[in-house]
């Protein structure tokens, strides 16, 4: 800086002024920085944003997660992000598979193959019930399949 920018100019400047013409550094290097910056908290606001489906456990529950995860994102209404988290966080139990082991007892104990209850109508299941008395592997000493053929 050996030439004064403006003849009103002190003659000691601050490092940071560039003489005309020359490259301003420090500008080049805040603007790497403010970019460098950006594009971080732009990760780090996605990567907190996605953190309610990274701890979901089941298909529905991840399916829900996502669409409250995008409707936060999309309204910016921290509500739904916070909805979406506690979801995610709460481990729902199966209540399926119980379900659908009494639902098979109940099937086998009608004589009825299992997993094909709901497709028959309760005629086939009283003809089902009569073809096994008739065989032979109906009959039981308590007199179900008489109980389930007055059904």
């Amino acid at each position: 800086m050996a030439e004064v920018s403006h003849p009103a100019a002190s003659a000691h400047q601050p490092w940071f002024i560039t003489a005309p013409g020359e490259t301003d550094v420090l500008m080049v290097v805040m603007g790497i920085i403010l970019l460098l910056s950006v594009l971080m908290f732009g990760l780090l606001y996605f990567r907190l944003h996605a953190l309610p489906d990274r701890y979901a456990h089941k298909k529905v529950q991840l399916e829900i997660v996502c669409v409250l995860g995008l409707i936060a994102m999309f309204t910016h209404m921290h509500i739904f992000w916070i909805a979406g988290l506690l979801l995610a966080l709460i481990d729902f139990p199966d209540f399926g598979t119980p379900l659908k082991r009494i639902a098979g007892s109940a099937e086998k104990i009608a004589g009825i193959r299992p997993s094909t209850g709901a497709d028959q109508t309760p005629t086939d299941a009283i003809a089902i019930i009569g073809q096994a008395d008739q065989e032979g592997k109906g009959a039981k000493a308590d007199g179900t399949a008489s109980k389930l053929r007055a059904v």
